[in-house]
């Protein structure tokens, strides 16, 4: 069983304060992006992880081995599987990838087992945050934990380019740092700079973006030379440190990373229905 896992893109992300179970509500709008890691699922004698491209862990660690488990306590079908990744999408860069194979490892497994889309859901849930759009994929407004997912038409006619600088943040450490400096609001990006698609919305912000800042200013220098390069309001997914610019076709997004020499991709909205992952052996 092969399927792609597609990474997402938080346009939006408004951050509120910590309630009483030690958790951030949030409330954002979660684009799946057509920047994808394959999965590959196979019968074996022996459980095993490869990771191919990045340095994603290749153990029990592993957010997506941890998925295959979660499938097998719920199907109670203890067989081995070997799981292997190839990974395009960046660790560490607030792209959800991690989340992706997961959700992706989710799916497939699911529906071999004959699992129900309320109990994927569940343990979609169990395993993070990010794991539940991921499973759902498309565009959505995303709410609470991120367990909480509304789709919404699917956004088009515009592409980004993806940035990824040359160092990682923690999340929790974004988070933290977020709640030290007292719960800032992110600068919205404006109008003039976002696709007709988005114009007239909600504000199109990251509150996490002032944490970032604040815990690496490298990220605000790679963000003023990005806008300087492109011309355009360039904004921060998830905790960081990707960045990413609106630009009106695949074929600007891809001529404004050829000046970037880091890890960067041209990317489109991708309109999945129902789901985040693709088979590939249909």
């Amino acid at each position: 069983m092969k399927a792609l896992a597609y990474a997402k893109v938080n346009l939006a992300l408004v951050v509120h304060q910590r309630t009483a179970d030690g958790f951030h509500p949030l409330r954002g709008l979660f684009q799946s992006v057509s920047l994808a890691d394959t999965i590959e699922l196979v019968p074996s004698t022996t459980d095993e992880v490869t990771v191919s491209n990045d340095e994603t862990p290749s153990d029990g660690t592993n957010l997506a081995w941890k998925a295959v488990e979660a499938i097998r306590r719920a199907s109670r079908d203890p067989r081995a599987i070997s799981l292997h990744i190839s990974k395009m999408i960046p660790s560490g860069a607030g792209l959800g990838g991690g989340s992706a194979d997961a959700a992706a490892t989710i799916g497939l497994l699911a529906r071999e087992h004959n699992i129900d889309d309320d109990l994927a859901m569940e343990i979609a849930s169990s395993l993070g945050s990010d794991v539940p759009f991921a499973l759902t994929g498309g565009t959505a407004l995303v709410r609470g934990r991120g367990e909480m997912i509304d789709p919404v038409e699917p956004l088009t006619g515009f592409s980004l380019a993806i940035v990824v600088p040359p160092f990682g943040l923690s999340t929790p450490d974004v988070f933290h740092e977020w709640d030290r400096m007292g719960g800032p609001v992110g600068e919205a990006v404006p109008d003039s700079d976002l696709p007709t698609e988005l114009r007239g919305r909600e504000p199109i912000r990251n509150d996490l973006y002032p944490a970032a800042l604040s815990l690496d200013p490298r990220i605000g220098e790679w963000r003023a030379e990005l806008t300087s390069l492109w011309g355009t309001t360039v904004a921060m997914t998830g905790s960081g440190s990707a960045l990413f610019a609106f630009f009106p076709s695949l074929d600007e997004a891809s001529g404004a990373v050829e000046a970037v020499a880091v890890p960067v991709r041209a990317a489109e909205p991708v309109a999945l229905v129902d789901r985040g992952w693709e088979s590939i052996d249909d």
